[in-house]
């Protein structure tokens, strides 16, 4: 069975599209078929593999507002088993086109569902906002994976996500779950790094990742370089913690033999 995971968090600068990025690629190194959908206006993820955002001629604007079928607007990367929908600012008017659609928080959905079957994983990186854009993705998602980092104020607006993926789960998608919770940017040196994963482990238990993504000069360089961090630098700890990060959700989605 193919895992649709949103990779979601409202407040930004949290790792998220590094998170996608590097999730996307170490788990397709790992032979699994790999769709990374950028549902980001700011195209992030996008321009991390490579591309230029501005250039491509078919984006996740086009699926949502144009209907134009996922598989038209889907890139081949060029690295093995992993294919992008990209996204750029045109995204950005999707919001205010969707609310006069007809079942405007399904359109992700409606759009992913004919090709789902032809990956394993369809990762969604999601803009840091709770609009129409990231509730399209919740309803389009079987479960989300929330990149927490370990700062100050890093459990600020946790709350609010959680109630919208309430929301989100008692109208629009009753198997949403959370895959999981990932602390980012971690700083071994701070006390307040240990005391934030600590906070994060009491409020989600044993949702929370293993893993924890450490403060990486080489993870921060990567997208500059249209690259993932297993192609721009594979012996840094960026690289080491991504790689031991998608074992863990390659497990927990039940593909063991890791």
């Amino acid at each position: 069975m193919s895992q649709v995971i949103a990779i979601v968090n409202q407040k930004g600068g949290v790792g998220k599209t590094t998170t996608t990025v590097n999730l996307a690629s170490f788990i397709a190194s790992k032979g699994k078929k790999v769709l990374l959908i950028d549902v980001d206006p700011q195209g992030n993820a996008t321009s991390g593999l490579g591309f230029e955002k501005n250039k491509v001629e078919l984006s996740t604007y086009d699926v949502l507002i144009n209907e134009v079928p996922m598989r038209d607007a889907v890139l081949e990367t060029g690295r093995k088993r992993l294919s992008i929908c990209p996204a750029n600012i045109n995204l950005a008017g999707a919001e205010v086109e969707l609310v006069g659609t007809v079942s405007r928080e399904t359109c992700l959905k409606r759009a992913i569902d004919p090709i789902r079957s032809e990956y394993d994983f369809v990762l969604l990186d999601c803009p840091p906002s709770l609009g129409l854009l990231t509730v399209n993705a919740l309803t389009a998602a079987d479960s989300l994976i929330v990149p927490i980092q370990g700062e100050y104020y890093a459990l600020e607006g946790v709350t609010q996500l959680m109630e919208t993926i309430s929301i989100v789960k008692r109208t629009m998608n009753q198997k949403l779950s959370v895959f999981g919770v990932v602390v980012t940017m971690f700083d071994a040196r701070t006390q307040l790094s240990h005391q934030v994963a600590a906070e994060v482990k009491k409020y989600f238990g044993d949702k929370v990742f293993r893993t924890i993504i450490p403060r990486n000069v080489r993870l921060s360089e990567a997208p500059s370089f249209g690259k993932s961090i297993v192609e721009y630098d594979p012996k840094s700890k960026g690289a080491e913690t991504y790689d031991a990060l998608a074992r863990e959700v390659i497990k927990r989605a039940g593909g063991y033999g890791l």
